[in-house]
């Protein structure tokens, strides 16, 4: 008899295609659920593709670790806008997304049974990852605004932990991380000889004057700290799937075992997309971003309405806001309640590991100003109903 059990048993279900099915079964339902952007990518992404098809040579495999033109142009915006410089203790990877970024880099530096650090509430596919690399995700809890603990964080080290990750602009809170606080946590992973993973798929989603920091250029940071990067957001490339990592160059050997092996190489007509995408003119980010920076506002005063049912932390980053709602009842429950009834979908917070509590994530990105309003006015009315 076929023997069932795999590693896979003990991987959490993700959480976006369940909600989905909801959604599917109760038409008319708005999402404030999947975390991506309402626009389109940039024309420069398009019209660059049409290069890519004259080449015959560009249907075949490609580099591993990118085309040259690519890593390039991604050095140059590394330096203008993280002010991370490429050197000799540091390199450029390519990837299929963010994702994968984070893959290769838990199976780079792990070995079955090690332990990663990660910060709560966090993000769910990392936790899939670390657990599916046969790891053991340690979790350590952010503070009532969800900012990290450094201390806590230095006492969850142990002998077997080999990275602590942090993500900012954060999912699923939007919270933004100080440089301070940054600082202090690269510095304990540079102290202990482990590694520092960060996270900055939401880089350019910063509001209210608040500037973005990057880990990697931190000085004498290259050797310890892998940065991932994504263009499924800021360019609106999420089917796309291409991201990128700044990596230690001593990683570099195990990080194209692992690239080789799950992908040879990142798919070329995206990585032309990407080029494309990275000469768009200043504007196009600018203007985007600022229209997602006026439906936070709408959103924000929507969810004032709410301050004595939830708690509702302050988030300048990203384009979520992690909702405490006050009551007993299970948030997976009120999720599936709020779209039945309600016609309004939200995610539950225990797939960002809070079990303790009922937490909603509210994602305000993937629509319109317009349907975002109504959307949020249906969950407010919708909290309102099931909770008072």
């Amino acid at each position: 008899m076929i023997n069932k059990y795999s590693r896979m048993n003990e991987v959490q279900s993700p959480i976006i295609p369940v909600v989905a099915e909801m959604i599917k079964n109760s038409p008319g339902t708005i999402s404030l659920g999947q975390g991506v952007v309402h626009y389109q990518p940039p024309q420069e992404a398009v019209d660059i593709l049409a290069k890519f098809l004259s080449e015959p040579k560009n249907n075949l495999y490609q580099a591993v670790t990118g085309i040259p033109e690519l890593i390039t142009d991604l050095t140059d915006k590394l330096a203008k806008f993280n002010q991370i410089e490429i050197n000799d203790y540091n390199c450029i990877v390519v990837t299929a997304g963010s994702n994968m970024g984070f893959m290769n880099a838990i199976l780079a530096i792990t070995s079955p049974g090690d332990e990663i650090i990660l910060n709560t509430p966090y993000y769910f596919n990392h936790e899939m990852a670390v657990t599916m690399a046969g790891c053991h995700p340690i979790l350590v809890e952010t503070d009532k605004n969800y900012q990290l603990i450094p201390e806590k964080i230095a006492q969850a080290i142990t002998d077997k932990t080999r990275a602590v990750v942090t993500i900012s602009p954060n999912n699923p809170t939007g919270v933004v991380y100080s440089e301070t606080t940054l600082k202090q946590v690269n510095q304990i992973c540079k102290d202990r000889g482990i590694y520092h993973i960060s996270d900055e798929a939401y880089e350019y989603f910063t509001y209210d004057g608040i500037k973005h920091i990057s880990p990697s250029a931190f000085p004498d940071s290259s050797e310890h700290t892998i940065s991932l990067f994504s263009l499924s957001k800021a360019y609106g490339f999420a089917s796309w799937r291409i991201g990128y990592m700044v990596i230690p160059q001593h990683l570099l050997n195990a990080v194209k075992k692992v690239q080789d092996t799950i992908l040879i190489c990142p798919p070329v007509v995206s990585q032309y997309a990407a080029l494309g995408a990275l000469q768009a003119k200043d504007n196009y980010l600018q203007d985007n971003i600022q229209t997602i920076a006026e439906t936070r506002k709408i959103v924000i005063n929507a969810l004032n309405q709410l301050q004595d049912l939830c708690t509702i932390t302050p988030a300048n980053g990203a384009f979520y806001f992690f909702l405490k709602v006050h009551t007993q009842m299970d948030s997976l429950e009120l999720v599936k309640t709020l779209i039945q009834e309600h016609k309004i979908a939200v995610i539950p917070g225990t797939t960002f590991g809070i079990e303790n509590g009922c937490y909603l994530r509210v994602a305000y990105g993937a629509l319109q100003q317009q349907t975002a309003k109504q959307g949020i006015e249906r969950l407010v009315k919708g909290i309102k109903s099931i909770i008072e």
